[in-house]
């Protein structure tokens, strides 16, 4: 092993980071493997993935023309980089892996794709030939398939191995949606009903197909029903059962499946990380390990090398501890068993805190210190403090709810400005200023900054009213609407919402990888309908004298619910606008009105069927299936062996604070992570190095690491894991460990 120890810390930061590229171990590929990680590298990939999306916005047609070249250019600029960004990985795996890795393949051939279909278009350009940029709908590819999104490639392989089961369900809803239109046409057909346009109801087999499918998401009812029901009650019963039967039974059959399956191959994509990780500090043990007595250990200066390695951020006194956590008893090296739980330790925040006192306490400590001081600090540290104002707010509140136009009501706005500004006084005079203010003190800064900008606007409100007779009253409900948020922290300190709120928090990341699910869901049916719509339908204003202007530019929506409705702007005339229709596609909410347009196009309707089984049946679905893992697993935690681990030591070495304490006496925001400084005076008590440590609060922790931590306390710590290459392959009916119930692995 090298000096520097590169190998070995690698191993260590890809089990940390939960990474599984098996890559070369030479010295050269495993310095390019440190700098394909970085964090710059990964930035910058996203950076030009998002740009080459957004070229859309910018070729034909566009939302901001720019000149053909220009485009060209920035996409040739793009691909390049993303072929260089391939090389790279190219240089840092093994041959066989790269070559059998699908997602590298598809980034070859998106790239020399885009790049002929780039030239052809071009050419054609050249001599006046109208062509599509068909290429375009592959840009996603890039997206998905490189090793930054393996989160978004997660939640696809989760859409495959959901498709066979969802498959059986569709059927027989197509079937029963099918016997219902039957039914329909036999039942109404032959009646010459009229719908409320007067149009014939329900004569055509497709359309009452389709009318049904529309009634299955509820968005035409109870319209498509009407006709029927105006002319027998009795005909309401037929409507009644559709929706029970479809809406009801079949929907929620698709999210029962769809859950299933999702928490099937979560567990079998988390047991995955688990025994990656587990075998990547196997692995990085056994370069450092040495012989001692009967057994191999890493040797404490070894292992000092190492996390400086890994962490270099993280403070010699945080290192310490984790040396006094790693060995117990002081014997100078870490056997195995310990440094295999060395990525999880890293993975804990521990929040290191200097003790530092007051600046009052230094430069008039006879004021500071006296009795009325004291009191007056003691007052503010107590709970009562925050709940009188919580209550001052909520009544602030109803005071902006009233009659602005009273003067009493102009008047109390004085009064509860006065008392926020005593409030951040009464802050600032018992807590330390820099740690008040600190960075990561949100709800101190968004209470200061509010009340800073209402004093601001409330003089100049009464300013400009007394000397121009103006009056800016709806700047000053602006700010009284932000302060009334502050609300949201009476909420967070009561107990059984606290549940509800670390689930947010900690679903924030997944909600970003369903987002970039959505976004390439989104870019490829923005790019087909542009190309099936485009200039179909045309947006003029009002008062517009165009010809056609009120059947937005299209005679065929004439008399239309689309034209009726004022519709227009739901085009695919750019990206943008066909971003928009997309998205109130997805609320389902007047979809069919929207679907307006298909009259232009009759077969569309096959396009806006199909977004919205994949949007909303199969996406949807899977984003509330992870809501409902997130909130089982929120509800089930209980400290990990190493949070308490850690715990234990740090108030064996006579340096701990509990967060209630930091909370109440020093308002240590529960996130902070880099080192800290504390108020000395009224605070905690002195430590005899001046240092006192907390673990973070579990709601900052990603729901995947949680689910990942379930699963590897059911992994004997002497079991080292499948092979690399048997991990990679492991189905979800592959064998677990005999203890790991069905419950707790998912």
């Amino acid at each position: 092993n090298l000096p520097g120890q590169p190998i070995p810390s690698a191993f260590v930061s890809d089990a940390q980071y939960n990474r599984n590229i098996p890559f070369k171990t030479s010295p050269e590929a495993v310095r390019l493997y440190r700098l394909y990680n970085h964090w710059m590298m990964r930035t910058a990939t996203y950076f030009f993935i998002f740009l080459n999306l957004s070229l859309a916005l910018f070729e034909e047609p566009a939302v901001y023309p720019l000149p053909f070249l220009a485009t060209s250019v920035l996409e040739v600029l793009c691909l390049l980089v993303f072929l260089g960004r391939l090389t790279h990985f190219a240089k840092v795996t093994l041959h066989n892996v790269f070559w059998k890795d699908t997602k590298n393949i598809c980034i070859m051939v998106a790239i020399l794709l885009s790049l002929t279909d780039l030239a052809v278009y071009g050419v054609l350009r050249l001599y006046g030939v109208g062509s599509i940029r068909w290429s375009r709908i592959v840009r996603p590819v890039f997206l998905i398939n490189f090793a930054e999104s393996r989160q978004i490639r997660r939640a696809f392989r989760s859409i495959r191995n959901t498709l066979p089961e969802i498959t059986y369900v569709f059927l027989l809803f197509t079937f029963s949606l099918l016997m219902f239109s039957l039914m329909a046409l036999k039942l109404f057909g032959e009646r010459n009903l009229q719908t409320a346009e007067g149009l014939p109801y329900f004569r055509n087999y497709l359309e009452i197909v389709f009318d049904l499918y529309v009634l299955v998401t509820t968005a035409n009812s109870p319209d498509v029903m009407m006709p029927a029901f105006d002319f027998s009650s009795w005909y309401a019963l037929f409507f009644i059962a559709f929706v029970i039967i479809n809406t009801y039974i079949f929907m929620s059959l698709f999210l029962a499946v769809v859950y299933n399956n999702y928490k099937k191959h979560l567990k079998n994509e988390i047991r995955k990380l688990a025994y990656m990780k587990r075998r990547k500090m196997v692995e990085a043990f056994n370069l450092l390990k040495e012989e001692e007595g009967e057994q191999f250990v890493v040797r404490e200066a070894r292992w000092k090398q190492l996390v400086k390695l890994v962490a270099p951020d993280t403070s010699s006194s945080h290192r310490e501890l984790l040396l006094r956590i790693s060995d117990d008893e002081q014997k100078g090296f870490v056997d195995k068993k310990s440094f295999v739980q060395l990525a999880d330790l890293l993975n804990i925040q521990v929040v290191t805190l200097r003790i530092r006192r007051h600046p009052l306490a230094r430069w008039a400590p006879a004021l500071y210190g006296s009795t009325p001081s004291r009191l007056l600090r003691r007052a503010v540290r107590h709970r009562a403090f925050v709940w009188t104002y919580d209550a001052i707010i909520l009544i602030n509140a109803i005071f902006i709810a009233l009659d602005e136009e009273s003067p009493y009501i102009s008047y109390a706005e004085w009064v509860f400005l006065a008392l926020y500004i005593i409030e951040i006084l009464l802050k600032v005079y018992t807590y330390e200023p820099r740690e008040f203010f600190g960075k990561t003190q949100f709800w101190n800064w968004f209470d200061t900054l509010i009340i800073i900008a209402a004093l601001t606007a409330t003089i100049l409100n009464a300013t400009l009213k007394s000397t121009m007779k103006y009056n800016s009253q709806q700047i000053l409900d602006i700010v009284f609407i932000l302060r009334v948020l502050r609300l949201i922290r009476i909420v967070d300190s009561i107990q059984r919402f606290q549940v509800i709120m670390n689930t947010l928090i900690n679903i924030v990341p997944t909600m970003l990888t369903f987002g970039g699910l959505t976004l390439v869901v989104y870019c490829v049916f923005a790019i087909i309908g542009m190309e099936l719509f485009h200039g179909k339908i045309q947006y003029f204003p009002a008062n517009s004298n165009v010809p056609h202007a009120l059947e937005c530019g299209n005679p065929a929506l004439k008399d239309s619910l689309f034209a009726r409705g004022r519709y227009c702007k739901n085009n695919f005339n750019d990206f943008a606008s066909s971003f928009i229709v997309l998205m109130e596609l997805t609320v389902v909410n007047q979809w069919h009105d929207i679907l307006g347009m298909w009259s232009t196009f009759p077969p569309a309707k096959l396009y806006f069927i199909a977004f919205h089984i994949v949007m909303v049946i199969i996406i949807v679905n899977i984003f509330v299936s992870f809501i409902l893992e997130a909130f089982f697993v929120e509800y089930s935690l209980e400290k990990s062996e190493v949070e308490t681990a850690i715990e234990q030591k740090i108030q064996e070495l006579g340096m701990g604070v509990q967060e209630d304490e930091l909370q109440q006496e020093q308002l240590l925001d529960n996130m902070e992570s880099a080192e800290h400084e504390l108020e000395g005076d009224g605070g905690t008590k002195p430590q005899s190095k001046g240092l006192v440590f907390k673990i973070a609060s579990k709601r900052y922790r990603t729901v995947d690491a949680l689910l990942q931590r379930m699963f590897e306390a059911e992994i004997p710590l002497e079991d080292e894991g499948p092979s690399f290459e048997e991990i990679l392959n492991l189905s979800p009916s592959s064998a677990v460990p005999r203890s790991l119930s069905s419950e707790s692995a998912a």
